[in-house]
């Protein structure tokens, strides 16, 4: 693998199994078989997590390949966009249960996850490497 391009989507393919298989294969048990105490609760948050960044860690990884940026971004970076989709839905679903989620929070979750993650990589592009 050449450093002028992001790693291939493969590579990424058994770390996206395993969480997604532990993700819905413990959401699916969790739900079918526990009452929602305290406990139950805080482990449906953490296998959403666990599903849903197994779930987009092979579409992130497509799409930073598809649409390359300069500098070519690094494996950390992909895991952690797919992260911040498995916070993000998680996140919404802990507001629902409050009965605080309303259209203009989804968006403004949405903006401020994505203006982190833009200026993680601007932070990361204004890097001085020496060659």
């Amino acid at each position: 693998m050449d450093s002028q391009s992001s790693p291939p989507v493969k590579t990424f393919i058994p770390a996206a199994l395993i969480l997604a298989l532990i993700g819905w294969g413990g959401l699916y048990a969790l739900l079918n078989f526990t009452i929602p105490t305290v406990g139950p609760r805080w482990l449906f948050f953490f296998l959403g997590v666990l599903a849903l960044t197994g779930t987009s860690l092979p579409i992130v990884a497509f799409l930073n390949q598809r649409f390359p940026s300069t500098p070519p971004v690094s494996s950390g970076v992909i895991v952690r966009e797919a992260l911040w989709i498995g916070i993000y839905f998680p996140t919404l679903a802990w507001l629902q249960l409050g009965r605080v989620l309303t259209p203009a929070l989804i968006m403004l979750l949405a903006i401020g996850f994505l203006a982190i993650e833009i200026l993680l990589r601007l932070r990361e592009r204004s890097q001085w490497k020496p060659q």
